[in-house]
């Protein structure tokens, strides 16, 4: 018998790159409701700056809301919420929780200048570890620096820096305080401990950041405060409404797919694509990078990420696929919906066409010289041979980031969830399946990160007793595709005997052209 619980719903909000979204789930995983809200992603001051107003966030995360109860959504329902938001996107906020600057995106590409050594052990040590130059990219990538450097007026007058998350938190609650597993980007954060650095770590002095420019941090799951009159009024979320901590939106995607435990490996086919394994113990699946933390407390999310990835699709949309615009102008559909019938007249490796999705270069795998390529090119081959290329060369990258992570934890990955935009392709879940060699499932709702987000709210509230259980009663899997077997053993040996070759006999041409060119800074 249903009890009374079994009733409720759980709003989530999802802040991501493209859009907000306003999520009602109820305690079984279905999406009850959901209001979508585009963004402009960000506006560009100056060139390779990307950077947003926080009012601006804020006004489309009201108006997500409000049209989220034009719904007709029974408010007496909804038992608490979480907020899950785009990784690494900060802002400078002033003691009344006003941003002094816009929030600089994850995309942003300004830099500080080291303005000085580390001091003590850290410099001569970090240049026998061969990491001196991923250190000066996280010291000229962080912003609390170039703040520092480029608006000191400003710099002086921060009382906290913080993720979209801690901006949110306090907008909704009045609370200052964020989530542990919101915590990826720039700021002085130990990622094994999940919580703020001690004090004679290297970040302090990396970082032009003091501890009390630092918010409190809460695990998922804890509670976060509850909602202000004055946030009710402009967001129409009931006042009193419990707010519970989540985490950023690739580590809700992971616990909305299911992915709890470390034989199961998460693709997400979004912007940036990213192959993720949850793991209870600490595993570098490249040296020095750390795992994020994950949307369960006290786990950790092993990710290996291709910048640029399924960004990849859009921009063969932009430059190619014209055809498609075309008839899915006069059908009202969107043309990736017609992308699959281009991949479906190509056969199994492209005809020899290969590709490597290096279109946004790494801090160390790759190399930040790293350029993309496409090889094997002749006159057989058509705009629907490249477009496999893509989809096979993706599936070759996180394929090399699954193989880094199981080697690394030891772990071995029996199934693949996929959630993302991309994950909508048929032919891109087949591909991924026959590349892996693994059964591959599609996770049941299009929204995983908010699901996320709304399971760490059912648990935080005790609606469900523990992760398992509420993965258990709220993630379903979606369709299933089995790998073919031929298809999967030539597969193997591209990716074996070509793929893993390109970027070692391309990169010294890379690091010639950057030297030459200056691109990729």
């Amino acid at each position: 018998m249903m009890n009374e619980k079994d009733n409720g719903y759980l709003l989530a909000i999802d802040n991501g790159t493209q859009s907000v979204r306003a999520l009602i789930f109820d305690l079984q995983g279905q999406l009850v409701a959901k209001s979508q809200v585009k963004l402009i992603p960000y506006v560009s001051p100056q060139s390779g700056w990307c950077e947003q107003s926080g009012e601006y966030y804020w006004d489309k995360l009201c108006q997500a809301c409000q049209s989220l109860w034009a719904q007709g959504i029974d408010k007496t329902r909804i038992k608490g919420m979480s907020v899950t938001t785009q990784r690494g996107t900060m802002l400078p906020l002033d003691c009344e929780g006003n941003p002094l600057h816009d929030a600089i995106l994850w995309l942003d590409q300004r830099k500080a200048e080291p303005e000085k050594n580390l001091g003590g052990i850290w410099d001569p040590l970090f240049k026998v570890m061969g990491l001196s130059e991923t250190i000066n990219t996280f010291r000229s990538r962080a912003q609390p620096n170039w703040l520092y450097q480029a608006r000191r007026d400003l710099w002086d007058k921060t009382y906290k820096f913080t993720f979209l998350s801690g901006f949110f938190h306090h907008r909704l609650t009045g609370e200052w305080v964020d989530s542990s597993g919101s915590q990826v980007g720039y700021l002085p954060f130990d990622y094994r401990k999940h919580r703020w650095a001690k004090k004679w770590d290297w970040k302090w002095r990396a970082l032009n950041v003091r501890e009390d420019q630092l918010l409190p941090l809460v695990d998922p799951g804890d509670r976060i405060g509850e909602i202000t009159a004055q946030a009710s009024a402009l967001t129409g979320i009931p006042e009193g409404l419990p707010v519970i901590a989540a985490a950023a939106d690739k580590a809700c995607e992971v616990l909305g797919s299911g992915g709890q435990h470390s034989d199961v490996g998460c693709l997400s086919f979004g912007t940036t694509a990213t192959i993720n394994v949850t793991m209870k113990r600490y595993v570098e699946a490249v040296r020095f990078l750390p795992p994020y933390p994950s949307a369960i407390a006290g786990s950790y999310c092993s990710e290996v990420m291709l910048y640029r990835g399924f960004w990849m699709v859009s921009w063969f949309k932009e430059q190619f696929a014209h055809i498609e615009k075309a008839k899915a102008d006069e059908a009202g559909i969107e043309a990736e919906a017609l992308f699959d019938e281009l991949v479906n007249t190509v056969p199994p490796g492209s005809m020899g066409l290969m590709l490597q999705p290096y279109w946004g270069p790494g801090v160390k795998q790759p190399g930040p010289e790293a350029k993309g390529a496409v090889i094997g090119f002749g006159d057989i081959h058509t705009r629907a041979h490249l477009y496999r290329a893509i989809l096979e060369g993706l599936a070759f990258g996180l394929k090399e980031g699954l193989e880094a992570i199981e080697k690394r934890s030891g772990c071995k990955i029996k199934e693949l969830r996929v959630s993302g935009g991309g994950a909508q392709s048929d032919a891109a879940m087949q591909i991924a399946a026959d590349v892996f060699g693994l059964t591959t499932v599609r996770a049941h709702t299009v929204e995983t990160s908010g699901l996320g987000a709304a399971i760490d709210a059912a648990v935080g509230l005790g609606l469900h007793p523990d992760f398992d259980s509420a993965i258990k009663a709220m993630v379903h899997q979606g369709k299933r595709f089995e790998p073919d077997a031929e298809h999967y053993k030539m597969y193997q040996r591209l990716y074996g005997e070509v793929y893993l070759n390109i970027y070692k006999k391309l990169q010294p041409l890379y690091s010639k052209i950057r030297d030459i060119t200056g691109y990729p800074e």
